[in-house]
């Protein structure tokens, strides 16, 4: 109870201490100051705060949908809406993430209140990595970056799937049971039987997507913190030089996509911005890798699911994607 107790203080002073020293620098043009505060400094309070307002609508958004699971949605709808066949619940579960508008920063409440009400690991990493990747929204914004050429757009959806198939596939082979570091039903006590008011039901709702947010809300903050430090102090010239050759520049694409910690409703611009330097294969894995896996979505994974399980999803996902784009860069 006690290590409890410390650990939760000392989170939340930590994020208190640095919510306040961003939110002076913030309005440090405001007031005369009897230092000089450093550019980098004042660079990185800028790129967090614009992470920080990127991601929380889709922060939301994502426990706004948690709740609505969480108190709307049985055990028994999932067990009658889950095929039993390992293979046919993976394909189910890609092909609803790739209709269904999510972004990576609201994606992990969503997934955690659907394992808790029964959907398996593997469908729910199926989801998890589609919703945020080829939802119609990503290939809208995809398509019109590259200057309305749907091939990006196809190769995007299309290998994305893919890697999301082949991933979530190996995840039924090697991990058992549903990998959360806390069983769900120890974190929530709104669930109701259907005979609740509709009104006491949606104050429910409410209460618990509360509860949600302020529990992911400390994780985005820290993992959009790290991004903007990442992004101000990486030297991204010497990362641009390295990316001469195709595995090189595959590897650099990839990196700044995990660090940048993009919207994946926005990233394509991004990675428009580099098609004059780096080959279509890189740009391809810039686009797929970073809205399954980025620096502050691995954050707000190690706060829900267990470190090794996190680590071998992510070595996965990284692996299949290099090993799918090298193999057809030849054609494309």
């Amino acid at each position: 109870m006690y290590r409890i107790v410390r650990n939760n203080i000392i989170e939340f002073t930590g994020i208190m201490l640095i919510v306040l020293a961003l939110l002076l620098l913030s309005f440090s043009t405001s007031f005369k100051l009897s230092f000089d505060i450093p550019p980098s400094l004042l660079n990185l309070n800028t790129i967090f705060l614009s992470i920080l307002i990127e991601a929380l609508p889709f922060v939301l958004i994502g426990v706004l949908i948690a709740g609505v699971i969480q108190i709307f949605v049985t055990e028994d709808h999932i067990q009658r809406w889950i095929p039993k066949n390992k293979v046919l619940a993976i394909i189910m579960s890609c092909v609803i993430g790739a209709l269904f508008p999510a972004c990576e920063c609201g994606i992990v409440p969503i997934v955690r209140r659907l394992i808790g009400k029964g959907v398996p690991i593997h469908a729910a990493i199926g989801f998890m990595l589609t919703g945020p990747l080829i939802n119609p929204i990503v290939i809208a914004s995809t398509y019109m970056a590259f200057g309305n050429d749907f091939k990006i757009a196809g190769l995007r959806m299309g290998l994305g799937f893919f890697v999301a198939l082949m991933v979530a596939l190996i995840v039924s082979i090697i991990f058992r049971g549903n990998q959360l570091k806390t069983p769900i039903h120890t974190r929530s006590s709104h669930t109701l039987s259907k005979k609740e008011s509709l009104s006491t039901r949606f104050w429910s709702m409410l209460t618990h997507s509360i509860d949600e947010f302020f529990d992911m809300g400390k994780y985005l903050v820290m993992g959009a913190f790290l991004a903007a430090f990442v992004q101000t102090y990486l030297p991204a010239k010497a990362l641009l030089e390295a990316g001469s050759g195709t595995v090189s520049s595959l590897s650099v694409m990839m990196g700044l996509a995990y660090v940048l910690s993009l919207c994946s409703e926005a990233d394509a611009f991004i990675g428009a911005s580099f098609s004059n330097i780096f080959p279509t294969s890189a740009i391809l894995g810039f686009l797929i890798f970073g809205p399954m896996m980025d620096l502050k979505n691995t954050l707000m994974m190690l706060s829900v699911f267990r470190v090794k399980f996190v680590i071998g999803v992510l070595a996965l996902i990284i692996s299949i994607i290099f090993m799918t784009i090298m193999l057809v860069q030849s054609f494309i």
